[in-house]
This record gives structure tokens, sequence and C-alpha cells, in this order.
């Protein structure tokens, strides 16, 4: 059974800054691209960032310049650095693995989702 546990939500400030991670774990004999999504209220989810296992990302336009997604492969685990937050990046927070599970089959890109966390960007 593979799981993915994020953690790091929160309330913030205008202008501050908070690093979301999570974790792989279980059965699991390959990761490839990971990536972090997010959902704000009464919007689809969208992509906010994604990284391969080989290092490359890509992010939405609305984030470049202010977020950062980066990965531990001997951890299984990919983090968000958010920073200059603004209002507009209050939403649930997703992430999401290409997970090559060990001893099964594999389901597809992006196969494997975490419970979300929430953001909430305030004054």
């Amino acid at each position: 059974q593979v799981q993915l546990v994020e953690s790091g939500g929160g309330l913030v400030q205008p202008g501050g800054s908070l690093r979301l991670s999570c974790a792989a774990s279980g059965s699991i004999f390959s990761i490839n691209a990971m990536g972090w999504y997010r959902q704000a209220p009464g919007k689809q989810r969208e992509l906010v960032a994604a990284i391969t296992s080989g290092g490359s990302t890509n992010y939405a336009d609305s984030v470049k310049g202010r977020f950062t997604i980066s990965r531990d492969n001997a951890k299984n685990t990919v983090y968000l650095k958010m920073n200059s937050l603004k209002p507009e990046d209050t939403a649930d927070y997703y992430c999401a693995a290409d997970i090559v599970p060990g001893g099964s089959t594999w389901l597809g890109p992006m196969s494997y989702w975490g419970q979300g966390t929430q953001v909430a960007v305030s004054s």
C-alpha cells in the first residue's frame, strides 16, 4: 500500500512564506514525477509545480519566481517552498506522484495523491 502524506500548511500573512512537504511510503519500486496541485473554493484543481526524477521542474505562471519545488529521492519526499504568498494562493494543496509500486501494477502517471493540506493567506 502506497501512501502520500503532506505537512506544512497553515495560516500566513501576505508576503510570508511556508514550506510544504510530502512523503511517500509503502511498497515503492521507483518514483517518476512528483507534483503539487491546489484547489481553491469554487475553482478547479490546478497544477502548481512538478518535478521529474532527474530534477527538471515546471511551474504555473502564477507562482513562477515565488515558489520552488524540490525533492529528496533518498527520502521519497517532495517539497514546495512558497515565498511572497498572496491571498490568491489560499487553497487546499495536494501532492501527487507517479509511483511504480513494488510487486503490483503501475496505475499510470500521478495516480497517487495525498490527503491535502490547507494554506490560508490572510492578514
